[in-house]
């Protein structure tokens, strides 16, 4: 019993000994984890030099951005698996060395059948230690077969990851368009929204002085003043906007917040943003072009291989070898030889399986069908909901230049009665702000009209580049092939 109770003990013991425990991380360790992050977000990025322009914008976020960068790695990846499961083509060529030894001698003896008394004195033919080396080369026909199929689906996987990879970039350069038009605007307006939101707190303070004063009419102050509060909401509201637009930018070109740089703002050409296909065009471009289509064309290619597959694992496995092989034995009368062979192989139960690996596949390849068939109406009615508001925005943009326009002409005519004391000073305040306000939602509706339009080519799918770009190219190269290709747009839907 007491042995039993020691043992009970040690087993206990070493149980106990073996057992994991949760341990969190100390601060100091989180501290050494963060600063590696952060001291990783920058590190060999080009340094902002001047004035960031829309194309120098693009080539950073494709350069540095972080979902992009995840979005290579997992399609180098992709590209070592496809490598891998070609070397598993090969035949295999595998070496062997062995040792083997005893205690005592390893003799044997033998015994008539019939009288079963001992024929021959113990004798034996091995050694005690004995040394065992061969080289043997084999080939599977039906592994290679396989290893075939299973290659070719891997390569349908790097390409399908290279279309995620498409479609991030497709984007990466939507969301640049639309922060960078809309951080020009706050760029270009900030002085003038500060000065107009310090031109409506002196008109409210004169407006409230003279109320009190009796000099206007309560009713006509507070209906002026009412004016000016709509009016500073309004620029509150598009400066948040605007701002925030910045944010989002220095975000994707993986600029660490609060870094200061500037945008070299390019001058306006509303002319230039206009759709030069129909409707019917788009569609086509993009039924052809967008990753999400061509991903789902790449994965029923792999599920036909893959009925390829389960049809050769019907099939025998046929091992063929090959090779030399020595051993120490003195007692063996050739001790190198060459030994070769073949030997099949064939698992009956596969055989059984395969009408429920047939409706799996067929299932796939049913599910496939439907998913491409949603896919393509929802790329459809997103090329017409993304035609349909770049020509809302193209009418609000028009509405905008054209009120743009109008305030302006009243303002000369305020202006010009005021230096005649044909008009107050108030009105003249008045259309002054109206006039900044006008001057603001331009700005916006050009970016907005700028942001239509990347919606259009996002939902296009095209690339935005021709041929072939490297993110170890340079910002400025990768800028410049930008440029030569968004300067003529047409030409991406007919590089693919």
């Amino acid at each position: 019993m007491a042995r039993k109770r020691i043992m009970a003990v040690a087993l206990s013991l070493a149980l106990s000994g073996c057992a994991v425990n949760p341990q969190a991380l100390t601060t100091e360790e989180m501290v050494s984890f963060t600063d590696a992050n952060l001291s990783a977000l920058a590190a060999t990025q080009e340094p902002i030099s001047g004035p960031i322009s829309l194309y120098e914008a693009m080539a950073r976020a494709l350069k540095y951005n972080l979902d992009f960068r995840v979005e290579r790695m997992k399609t180098a990846l992709a590209m070592g698996d496809a490598e891998l499961k070609s070397w598993q083509m090969l035949p295999s060529l595998v070496a062997k060395a062995g040792y083997s030894g005893r205690s005592n001698e390893p003799g044997g003896r033998s015994e008539s059948l019939v009288t079963g008394i001992q024929s021959l004195e113990p004798s034996k033919s091995t050694e005690k230690n004995m040394f065992t080396a061969n080289l043997e080369f084999s080939w599977d026909i039906l592994d290679f077969g396989l290893s075939y199929v299973r290659a070719k689906q891997a390569a349908d996987q790097v390409l399908i990851a290279q279309e995620r990879t498409r479609k991030v970039v497709n984007r990466i350069i939507e969301d640049v368009r639309s922060a960078f038009w809309r951080a020009a605007s706050a760029q270009r307006l900030d002085g003038a929204m500060n000065r107009l939101r310090q031109r409506v707190r002196v008109a409210q303070a004169n407006a409230r002085r003279q109320a009190r004063s009796g000099q206007t009419e309560p009713l006509a102050a507070l209906t002026y003043e009412r004016e000016l509060v709509s009016i500073k909401r309004q620029l509150s509201e598009l400066q948040r906007d605007l701002r925030t637009a910045r944010v989002q930018l220095a975000l994707l070109m993986n600029v660490a917040p609060g870094t200061r740089f500037t945008l070299a703002v390019p001058r306006q050409r509303p002319t230039a943003l206009k759709l030069k296909w129909d409707a019917r065009k788009l569609i086509e471009v993009a039924l052809n072009n967008r990753p999400e289509l061509r991903e789902v064309a790449y994965r029923q290619r792999i599920n036909v291989r893959e009925a390829d597959a389960a049809l050769l694992e019907l099939l025998p496995g046929i091992n063929l070898y090959a090779g030399p092989n020595w051993d120490s034995n003195d007692y063996l009368y050739n001790n190198d030889w060459v030994s070769w062979g073949a030997r099949a192989s064939w698992n009956l139960m596969r055989v059984f399986r395969y009408p429920a690996r047939q409706r799996q596949i067929n299932a796939r390849e049913e599910l496939l069908k439907a998913q491409a068939q949603a896919l393509t109406m929802a790329v459809m009615a997103q090329v017409h909901i993304a035609r349909l508001r770049y020509l809302y925005q193209r009418h609000v943009f028009d509405a905008a230049a054209e009120y743009f326009n109008v305030q302006r002409r009243i303002l000369a005519k305020v202006r010009a009665a005021a230096a005649s004391d044909a008009a107050s000073e108030q009105s003249l305040i008045r259309e002054q702000m109206n006039t900044v306000l006008a001057a603001v939602k331009y700005d916006v509706a050009y970016a907005d009209l700028q942001n239509a339009m990347a919606n259009v080519y996002a939902s296009l799918g095209l690339d935005p580049y021709e041929g072939e770009v490297s993110t170890e190219m340079s910002v400025k190269q990768l800028a410049a092939a930008l440029r030569r290709a968004w300067e003529h747009p047409l030409r991406l839907a007919s590089s693919r």
